[in-house]
């Protein structure tokens, strides 16, 4: 796994890391512009901006990574899977 500081959270599925931009593998979040996809948006920021992830890419999709992301050994995107039911 490679280890990186969150830069940005550009929506609730997908942030920036330097040189790059990932997306959480298995997880859909809501759209921006609807009142969910900012909560969504604000749910993962909380979670992981500024904070040093590990993640594993598991494919590429529209030139993002897609990758399997966990804080302090937790997975990112089993939490937003969580809050996103």
């Amino acid at each position: 796994m490679t280890q990186a500081k969150v830069t940005k959270v550009i929506d609730g599925d997908t942030f920036k890391i330097p040189r790059k931009t990932i997306r959480l593998a298995n997880v859909n979040a809501p759209e921006l512009g609807t009142k969910s996809g900012t909560e969504a948006k604000n749910q993962l920021k909380d979670m992981i901006q500024g904070k040093t992830i590990t993640y594993d890419t598991v494919g590429k999709s529209y030139g993002r990574d897609v990758a399997k992301v966990k804080l302090h050994g937790k997975s990112v995107n089993q939490s937003m899977r969580n809050k996103l039911r």
